[in-house]
């Protein structure tokens, strides 16, 4: 309807604008009807002339135009269907209508903290251990905790590092029913006594470090030793079992040095490729150190390094406990 109004209006408006541009031109015939051209000159036309312009009928907007009557003649018909489409139903209505999936129930998660559970045995903090320390695997972390004990560990730990804490006793229940135990370090505590029998039960125990601790004597160790670090520490010689190692059959490395010790714990395990003694108190060496008396011919070939400097001791003053090693030892002459 509103374009059907303005189409009308344009056509009302067009003959003024062709009134306006055609008028002045000259050589125009007056309109017919018209008694003489002197009613078009243009000269003589003041349009300024208020009564002319009341005199000019020209009805602009067509008063003889009744809009609200073409209204009424023009009909535009209904696009729109005369019923309405059937809803639609949601896409999520209709899937759910469709497919119907099964209700899984969560699986259940045990954190037993006082058991072998998800977090270890509860320690005398009352926090798991796994939760005071670093579990991966089965190494446990607990270094630089401010310990002064072991703490409780999973059965299925096999690596323990308690470095740098201030422990000062371990008990033999410290590693009870820790059969897979393989490495332990306490390296930096201040440990000054151990139970005899505290590693009595790890059968399966390879490697041992205790440096920089205050040990004076050394529990029974098993026989599955393959590393053994004792540096640092107040070790005396009769702090060491005697023939201590020599069932070791696996024993590679053995660090004993900065330690009190008065002579070489013997005999050694042929399997021994380091051992490190420097800085004791070492006074003299036998034929049988290192070599067999029995056995001219006997070659220790795997020992190639041999601490002993640091010592009261002038090693050329023994030179028949070398003749069966691969290399001399390291020391003073």
């Amino acid at each position: 309807m509103f374009e059907l109004r303005m189409s009308l209006q344009s056509l009302m408006v067009a003959p003024v604008l062709v009134l306006v541009i055609l008028s002045p031109c000259p050589g125009i015939a007056a309109p017919p009807g018209e008694p003489d051209d002197e009613a078009f000159d243009m000269e003589n036309y003041d349009l300024n002339n208020e009564t002319e312009w009341e005199n000019l009928d020209i009805n602009i907007y067509g008063d003889s135009y009744d809009y609200e009557d073409l209204d009424q003649e023009i009909e535009v018909g209904t696009v729109a269907p005369d019923t309405p489409p059937p809803a639609i139903q949601p896409i999520a209505q209709q899937y759910e209508e469709e497919v119907t999936l099964p209700t899984l129930a969560p699986a259940p998660v045990s954190l037993d903290f006082k058991g072998p559970g998800l977090f270890g045995p509860e320690t005398g903090l009352g926090m798991p251990i796994c939760l005071l320390c670093v579990c991966i695997g089965g190494s446990v972390y607990c270094d630089d905790m401010g310990l002064d004990q072991i703490p409780p560990l999973p059965k299925d730990t096999t690596h323990f590092y308690g470095r740098f804490n201030k422990i000062r006793h371990v008990k033999k229940t410290d590693f009870i029913n820790l059969n897979k135990l393989q490495s332990i370090d306490l390296t930096g505590n201040q440990i000054s006594g151990m139970d005899e029998d505290v590693f009595r039960s790890l059968t399966q125990l390879q490697e041992l470090s205790l440096a920089d601790n205050n040990m004076q004597f050394l529990p029974e160790l098993p026989i599955t030793m393959k590393r053994i670090d004792l540096r640092n520490n107040k070790l005396i010689s009769r702090g060491v079992h005697s023939e201590g190692f020599k069932d070791m059959s696996q024993l590679e490395f053995l660090y004993l040095s900065s330690n009190n010790l008065d002579y070489i714990p013997t005999p050694l395990p042929l399997s021994l490729r380091a051992l490190h003694l420097q800085n004791n108190n070492i006074q003299s060496l036998h034929e049988d150190t290192f070599c067999n008396l029995h056995d001219r011919n006997f070659i220790r070939r795997n020992l190639e390094d041999i601490r002993l400097d640091g010592n009261p001791l002038n090693i050329n003053l023994f030179a028949k406990a070398y003749v069966c090693l691969p290399r001399l030892p390291v020391g003073s002459h």
